[in-house]
């Protein structure tokens, strides 16, 4: 038997990892509005974090979905 609150702990537990994710992306964002044109290590990087806490976002997005579809009654 799956229930309301088992639902309501999915979705917040997700929902704050994206948040994390999200943080993450405006930090990428100011590091590389502020490194210089020939600083490679910290625009790499920056840009390294910016992909990939997309990805994450995105794909959390993909995954709560599916979860709270699980819990739809049919």
């Amino acid at each position: 038997v799956r229930s309301r609150r088992q639902r309501q702990m999915c979705k917040e537990t997700v929902s704050g990892a994206n948040a994390i994710s999200g943080v993450v992306i405006i930090g990428a964002i100011i590091l590389v509005r502020s490194s210089g044109s020939e600083d490679y290590v910290s625009l790499a990087l920056g840009s390294l974090a910016i992909l990939l806490g997309t990805i994450n976002v995105v794909g959390g997005h993909a995954v709560t979905n599916r979860m709270l579809q699980m819990f739809r009654k049919k």
